[in-house]
């Protein structure tokens, strides 16, 4: 499962980038019809309007579709196996291919509407939502199942959720900038008929919108009851969106080039995942700690009897008498 899982991140990051290299590369209408690539054919077949090359790229993407419907499906199998059964892992895991199910037929419509802006951008956003969610599967994966209690107080979960709110204006903005720039993903498709200067600009104050929420959110955890794996997990994410706008002025400044897209675009990919991971964080377990720490009671979170696999959850009386003879052993 816990391979599954971290496969399964992954492949959706893996599935946004060659979506934007399809995108970069004119490669949008490789395929002009779906489900099939070509009328009466699931495969490209020689044309002499299209190049092979933009067939190949297009109907590649669509196979790693496939790939990561695989992926998917594999961690909701793994995740109905495990015993006891858990119900959030089952849950997240669920989302997994409905989500990429779901992507494929927007995909699909998206190549039916010519790459309408619009419809891009409906593709585009799903699969950062799909990152959160496939971290979120990672982090519940890895933890144990025991009652948690958010460690920030009613203004700092505040602070948090309108720093996820931004974070989504954030990639929204983002995404207006690519449909009125110069990457279509076709030569023949409309752009978005705004300037871009305004949309980067409204980019740009959305940016310095979230670093002054992370900022705020970065006193509230230094003053909390916060783990300190959040904090770790805040120094990681505020590191992540740094490199990301330096790279977003960069690649503005000089035209934005194919390869400085195809880096945005994973830079987004990494925020998500990395905000995902700290907002994983902010909860604390009621029980055992998560960390390996003790519980209220002085118990354990993660023990063994004699030699047996270890488990998650508070020992009975019994088997912490056994637990003690096993350490004294050792």
């Amino acid at each position: 499962m816990r391979r599954f899982a971290v496969v399964n991140v992954v492949a959706h990051v893996v599935i946004t980038v060659t979506g934007a290299f399809v995108r970069v590369t004119g490669s949008g209408l490789g395929c002009p019809t779906w489900p099939q690539c070509d009328p009466g054919s699931l495969v490209p077949t020689p044309r002499e309007d299209i190049a092979p090359v933009i067939q190949w790229i297009e109907f590649g993407n669509r196979l790693l579709g496939t790939v990561v419907l695989l992926i998917s499906v594999g961690c909701l199998v793994a995740a109905w196996r495990l015993r006891p059964r858990r119900r959030r892992v089952v849950t997240l895991a669920a989302i997994m291919p409905a989500g990429a199910v779901l992507q494929g037929v927007i995909g699909g419509f998206t190549v039916l509407n010519q790459l309408a802006w619009w419809n891009v951008m409906l593709h585009f956003l799903p699969s950062m939502l799909l990152i959160w969610f496939a971290v979120q599967l990672v982090v519940a994966v890895f933890l144990p199942d025991d009652p948690q209690r958010v460690a920030l107080s009613p203004p700092g979960r505040a602070v948090a959720t309108a720093g996820v709110v931004t974070l989504g204006l954030l990639l929204t903005a983002g995404t207006l900038v690519t449909a009125a720039g110069p990457h279509a993903g076709d030569p023949a498709t409309p752009r978005l008929d705004l300037p871009v200067q305004a949309l980067a600009g409204l980019h740009s104050v959305l940016l310095v919108l979230y670093l002054v929420l992370l900022a705020a959110l970065g006193v509230v955890l230094r003053l909390s009851s916060a783990p300190p794996r959040a904090r770790r997990r805040f120094v990681l994410l505020v590191a992540v969106v740094a490199a990301q706008g330096a790279l977003g002025s960069v690649q503005y400044a000089v035209g934005v080039p194919e390869v400085l897209v195809l880096l945005h675009v994973l830079g987004a990919a990494a925020v998500v995942a990395a905000a995902s991971l700290l907002w994983a964080s902010l909860a604390v377990p009621v029980g055992p700690d998560a960390d390996g720490g003790q519980t209220d009671s002085g118990t354990s979170a993660t023990w063994s009897v004699r030699g047996a696999p270890a488990r998650n959850g508070p020992m009975s009386s019994r088997q912490r008498t056994n637990f003690s003879d096993s350490r004294k052993a050792v």
